[in-house]
């Protein structure tokens, strides 16, 4: 079934409404009974629409890798979760977090990309019969790291954390856009060309104006590339001048305001591109550049030495031959 799913959506390349042509049945909610696991808590952004808003950390065994914001959306007849966390636990946890608000079904879970602390929890959701939704690109970006994702996250988190974690990939892939029907509500999920990971997708509930982006907007913790820094650059321009209520980052506070959340992160690549070119043009060494390439925007970000150097390493190798 799985699989059959897959390769139909894998097709797609244009807009396409699931479930658009008649009504579900009614579904009577389940009785909510609690998990074994403490819930993630969550906030409540706009009505049916709840966000766990991670810290600013690294993955270790307090955390359980859950350090990505993580949110649920509750519609007339479903749930779709947006990105499950980075091991089965927090993926459990999140999942009794939707049962405390709702016994309805879990039918969807969208991961925004491929990193671990954001799909590393996906067999919590599907042993509940989710069908997980990504970009068409992330099977095989998740096939290719898979083994290093897991092995890093056990080391990092630890055995009893990390227990029941596996790298579930994609029943259903998005190569332009769909649009999901849980009920009376429809969540747009849209695919992006290579910006921060080659596998960025977003989630729009149509009802409230919120928008999940993922990481292509972070706030307070330092932006991560891993894709293409003038893709990332070229699809904020696309995403700034769409209209939002509200968007949850992949990292950050529960909602930033639109279109300026993104005022931060596109500030900070565009000061790296700019440090990076310099550097090219008078000769330094990736290593020169990746010692001092953005190095003005320190003070301005959470974890900014976990990731600096390895983001002006990335940004070297893209443009140096530009």
């Amino acid at each position: 079934m799985r699989a059959r799913l897959a390769l139909c959506l894998a097709l797609v390349a244009a807009p396409l409404r699931a479930g658009a042509d008649e009504a579900p049945p009614p579904v009577t909610p389940l009785p909510v009974t609690p998990l074994s696991v403490t819930p993630l808590p969550v906030t409540e952004v706009a009505p049916g629409v709840f966000v766990y808003a991670a810290p600013y950390e690294l993955a270790d065994p307090e955390n359980e890798d859950a350090i990505c914001n993580l949110g649920f959306v509750v519609g007339g007849q479903a749930v779709a979760v947006i990105d499950s966390g980075g091991s089965y636990l927090a993926g459990r946890r999140l999942l009794a977090a939707v049962r405390v608000v709702t016994g309805l079904p879990v039918r969807y879970l969208i991961d925004t990309h491929v990193h671990p602390d954001h799909v590393l929890g996906n067999a919590a959701f599907a042993e509940v019969g989710a069908t997980i939704v990504g970009h068409a690109a992330l099977p095989e970006a998740l096939a290719a790291r898979a083994g290093s994702y897991l092995a890093a996250t056990e080391r990092l988190i630890g055995a009893a954390a990390f227990a029941g974690t596996k790298a579930v990939p994609p029943d259903m892939v998005v190569t332009a856009q769909i649009t999901l029907d849980l009920g009376g509500r429809e969540l747009l999920l849209e695919a992006w060309p290579t910006a921060h990971t080659n596998s960025d997708l977003t989630a729009f509930d149509r009802t409230t104006g919120t928008w999940f982006l993922g990481d292509l907007v972070f706030s307070g913790h330092v932006p991560a590339l891993d894709g293409s820094l003038t893709g990332w650059l070229a699809v904020l321009d696309r995403l700034t001048v769409r209209p939002a209520a509200r968007v949850v980052p992949g990292h950050g506070p529960a909602t930033l305001p639109w279109p300026e959340g993104a005022a931060a992160t596109r500030r900070y690549l565009a000061v790296l591109a700019a440090d990076i070119r310099r550097l090219i043009r008078t000769g330094a060494t990736m290593s020169e550049a990746a010692a001092s390439a953005g190095q003005s925007e320190k003070g301005a970000w959470s974890l900014f030495d976990d990731f600096a150097g390895r983001n002006a390493t990335a940004a070297f190798h893209e443009l140096e031959w530009e």
